[in-house]
């Protein structure tokens, strides 16, 4: 079978994964309008190619937080991977680490983030907190994940309290429980008399908490899930080094902005100040090129990642990302950008449509 584009695989996970899985993967809060309004706001958006530039060579490499990536294309927090591929998050890690882009990790992974880093010792990991309300084991989870050699803490900060998801709801699946069942605590803590923790996010998490923090540990501090320009002007003021522009693939609140939209405000409202990163509704290469023309020094895949490990595990990953980094490579050549560094916001012209 060929899979030429990520379509493709999102065709095939459908046919391979069990109901319960693929609703799972693919569910969306309430109607679904922002799920769908993440894809269809690319389409919205035209591109101004220039032409007559010598694009024998296009390098997309660049940089996030001072680490070198093959090209701005990385994998986004998802949880439970073993859903997808029995190997789970390892796979995903090994995928990242041959292809040299950035993997975050979620809080709620299929196995412990000691077996993830030793699948991929090499490769560049972030790691995304969902805020405990046990903040002891914050500080423990933190400082394990920076002695782990993670390059960066991502705080989500948009699931004070999980979604309304219907799929979930009608397929009797309770997050909450299955959230509850997973365990924190390192190996060493579960050998010890450390109580394990209910892991759900807390809903006091606010602003000032953010100094604690930084108290905590000298990993670069990245909020994941910021829309507005009123909360991009807060996070510069609160010292983070990056914003992650999300609506958690609308699994959240139904109605917000598409992140491309939203991009937009938040990137003039950071002016340059913070590296600004999205996920959300990216399919294909053209699109990476919209986002970072829009000002996104990067985009995050999610759920084509999952496709991608039902279908070979650590190689379909590794084809979603090439088959993306191959797409943003034609794109830029057909537009005359020969390097990130020429991406700017004259390519883009808004449709109508």
């Amino acid at each position: 079978m060929s899979l030429v584009c990520l379509e493709d695989f999102k065709a095939y996970a459908r046919q391979q994964l069990s109901k319960l899985s693929w609703d799972f993967i693919e569910g969306e809060a309430d109607e679904g309008i922002t799920r769908n309004d993440n894809i269809t706001a690319f389409k919205r958006i035209r591109l101004r190619p220039r032409y007559l530039r010598d694009v024998s060579t296009v390098d997309a490499r660049t940089t996030i937080q001072g680490q070198e990536i093959s090209a701005p294309i990385c994998i986004s927090p998802s949880a439970f991977h073993s859903v997808a591929w029995p190997d789970g998050e390892r796979s995903t890690a090994r995928a990242a680490q041959e292809v040299n882009i950035c993997y975050i990790t979620s809080t709620y992974t299929s196995c412990a983030l000691e077996d993830i880093v030793a699948a991929a010792p090499g490769g560049l990991r972030w790691f995304q907190l969902y805020v405990q309300p046990d903040w002891e084991l914050n500080k423990r989870l933190v400082q394990r994940v920076e002695a782990l050699g993670f390059k960066a803490l991502v705080i989500t900060v948009d699931a004070p309290v999980i979604g309304n998801r219907r799929q979930n709801m009608r397929n009797q699946l309770n997050l909450e429980e299955n959230i509850m069942l997973k365990d924190l605590r390192s190996p060493e803590e579960r050998n010890s008399t450390i109580t394990a923790p209910t892991s759900l996010p807390s809903p006091s998490f606010c602003w000032d908490d953010l100094s604690m923090f930084q108290t905590m540990t000298q990993l670069p501090i990245i909020l994941k899930g910021i829309l507005t320009k009123e909360d991009a002007e807060l996070a510069v003021k609160h010292n983070v080094q990056g914003i992650y522009v999300s609506n958690h693939g609308g699994r959240q609140l139904d109605g917000v902005p598409a992140s491309i939209d939203a991009l937009t405000e938040v990137v003039a409202a950071v002016k340059g100040k913070i590296e600004v990163y999205m996920d959300g509704g990216v399919r294909t290469g053209s699109d990476v090129l919209k986002a970072l023309a829009l000002g996104a020094r990067c985009i995050f895949l999610g759920r084509p990642i999952l496709w991608g490990l039902t279908y070979k595990g650590e190689h379909g990953v590794k084809e979603v990302l090439n088959i993306l980094k191959a797409e943003l490579h034609t794109s830029m050549a057909l537009s005359g950008c020969r390097s990130v560094a020429e991406i700017s916001p004259d390519l883009i012209q808004f449709s109508r449509l």
